[in-house]
């Protein structure tokens, strides 16, 4: 063979080589680490934007806990807290309200569905708690405005609490939806559903209990929803620090018990099904 030739046989090869390289288009990962990075039951959609942006989950969780937490701190009256939470109203308004709407939006993009409408859900929860207890908007002036007594006064301020009662026994209705569907993902998700809906009835029961006079079974009733928003508050801030641990590649890998495999779906999958490219 001449030496033309085997140039030629080399040139052949290398082009061949190159030709058979393909880009890396997605990575792999089981359904229970996609579970843990979105809070949301692994999907398969199409192209690839989880690969191509960030995960928006950790920003609408700290939005969460930074309006949550203040106010269950607030509704025990630790070191002399109250108001309800009014005094951290601009909390709800951009942490509670801006930062949630904003993530929802981003698991939207993703495909993520479940965590997108409870994230948009309570991002409009907030922002209507917030506009509620801001007195430019005067919610409670609309019962009590035409009042000339202080007993007519006190009627109003009673149909105000036992008003505003229903907005959180219907969100806890909608809470207790999520805390089945939270079974579908992990302990903590669903533990923070699990407390997040009791302390929602017990608040709609102090608001009613306050709408007939009853104020000693009001401040019970607001310590203990206190210290139900503090419990779910302790396992979201567990689920954050995972989330955080995990965008940084720290080498702690927490658990958060997954419960994806514990029950069974609505469809059996294929192999090819239980790892997801992403």
């Amino acid at each position: 063979m001449s030496s033309y030739d085997t140039k030629g046989s080399d040139s052949a090869s290398t082009q061949h080589d190159i030709s058979s390289l393909q880009p890396i288009q997605s990575v792999t990962i089981t359904t229970e680490m996609f579970e843990k990075l979105y809070l949301n039951p692994a999907s398969r959609v199409q192209g690839h934007l989880r690969q191509t942006f960030a995960n928006p989950t950790p920003l609408p969780l700290v939005g969460f806990l930074i309006a949550s937490a203040p106010l269950g701190c607030a509704l025990m009256g630790w070191r002399g807290a109250g108001g309800g939470g009014a005094a951290t109203i601009g909390t709800f308004y951009f942490f509670g309200g801006a930062l949630q709407l904003i993530g929802a939006i981003l698991e939207w993009i993703l495909g993520n569905t479940f965590v997108y409408i409870v994230f948009g859900s309570f991002g409009a929860f907030w922002l209507a708690f917030a506009i509620t207890l801001t007195p430019f908007y005067n919610a409670e002036g609309a019962f009590t405005a035409n009042a000339t007594t202080a007993a007519e006064k006190a009627a109003g301020e009673a149909s105000y609490q036992a008003s505003l009662a229903f907005f959180l026994l219907f969100m806890g209705i909608l809470v207790f939806m999520y805390l089945i569907c939270a079974l579908r993902t992990n302990v903590v998700f669903f533990a923070i559903f699990f407390f997040l809906d009791i302390s929602l009835f017990l608040l709609a029961g102090a608001y009613w209990k306050g709408a007939t006079g009853d104020m000693q079974a009001f401040h019970k009733l607001q310590v203990a929803t206190g210290a139900f928003v503090f419990v779910f508050c302790v396992f979201g801030w567990y689920l954050l620090f995972v989330q955080l641990l995990r965008s940084v590649d720290f080498p702690l890998d927490l658990p958060v018990g997954d419960l994806s495999r514990r029950l069974f779906v609505r469809r059996q999958k294929a192999p090819e099904d239980r790892e997801l490219a992403v």
